[in-house]
């Protein structure tokens, strides 16, 4: 991949497309009068948010140690992967390639675009295998990879992850919204090194503003100019950009939440081994457990009875429920009722 090739992956449409620009966002003005976007004059969220996010991406560069103009940000991930769908994927023609199992919206979006969906297979261990992959990437028409390291809903970080952006000819997605809970390093130090990736996180997960809707795609300049041509003028909220700015002065309240997740999932863990009900617990590097039942349909009924809500993923992955880590209150009321099933 070299590095004036992504230019080839893009739609020829994309490219000619003319970009919305506030003149406001991207000019500098002392003490304007605006009266050029038909706002009302009253109220203290009056005015439409930085379309720019000029802050939050600051803030984000010093927090990650990433130039500004190599950070897109979206309506939470969901939007950064339908924008990089939407970007490097002809409709009716192109096709993305993601794992199976993993996350749903990959494929949702772009059957919305009408890309072809290629699901490659993981092993018994929910890992690659990379002759799998190599005659995949030969015999499709393949523009985007979504690399899901840590796998929802798998759990497992996926191994040698540099390999298969070595090996794949398109736009390769790391997506990486459980990593704070891995000891996996992120692919954010291979962004300058390959100018075909595109790192996805999110301040859902470990950040605990899934409400805010906040999500990042890290990636060279090239690749976020093109993000942010496609994107909504004003895609995030000011409400949004000023909590998300909030939580990265006060990174020690994140760190040690995240501290209280893993000690709280070591413990569940443990706890969870000893249910009789409970085949196998595959191994997680995220805040949720994959849990194989002997009898998934009794067990997941008994839990919504309760009221306690889990993710079914059988018969995608049999016998199997995803459930993740809650506080020691939640987590006692599970243990509660699974010990009695």
């Amino acid at each position: 991949m070299t590095k004036n090739s992504n230019k080839n992956l893009v739609r020829k449409n994309i490219l000619g497309l003319q970009p919305y620009i506030s003149f406001r966002d991207n000019n500098e003005f002392n003490s304007p009068v605006l009266l050029d976007a038909n706002e009302s004059p009253f109220g203290k969220f009056n005015r439409y948010p930085d379309s720019t996010q000029k802050k939050l991406k600051e803030k984000l560069s010093q927090f990650k140690n990433i130039p500004p103009n190599q950070i897109a940000v979206g309506n939470g991930s969901d939007e950064l992967i339908d924008l990089i769908i939407k970007v490097f994927c002809e409709p009716k023609v192109d096709s993305i390639l993601m794992m199976n199992p993993s996350f749903a919206m990959y494929g949702f979006y772009a059957s919305i675009n009408e890309n072809n969906v290629i699901k490659l297979d993981l092993d018994n261990n929910f890992e690659i295998n990379k002759k799998d992959f190599l005659k995949v990437t030969k015999d499709f028409k393949l523009k985007v990879f979504f690399l899901c390291s840590p796998n929802n809903p798998t759990g497992n970080s996926i191994e040698e992850i540099e390999f298969y952006i070595q090996n794949f000819n398109g736009i390769i997605v790391v997506d990486e919204a459980y990593i704070e809970f891995s000891q996996q390093n992120s692919c954010l130090d291979l962004i300058d090194k390959y100018p075909n990736l595109i790192v996805l996180q999110t301040f859902s997960k470990a950040w605990g503003k899934a409400g805010a809707r906040v999500g990042i795609a890290y990636a060279s300049e090239e690749i976020i100019q093109l993000i942010n041509l496609v994107k909504a003028p004003y895609n995030v909220n000011s409400l949004s950009q000023e909590l998300i700015i909030d939580c990265l002065e006060n990174a020690d309240e994140c760190n040690e939440n995240i501290k209280n997740i893993l000690a709280e999932r070591e413990w569940l863990e443990k706890e969870l081994k000893t249910i009789s009900c409970i085949q196998k617990i595959f191994p997680t590097d995220a805040n949720f457990f994959l849990i194989e039942f002997n009898d998934v349909e009794k067990v997941y009924t008994e839990l919504l009875k309760n009221e306690i809500l889990t993710s079914k993923r059988t018969p995608s992955i049999s016998n199997c429920i995803r459930l993740n880590v809650g506080s020691r209150k939640e987590n006692e009321q599970l243990l509660n009722i699974l010990q009695n099933i």
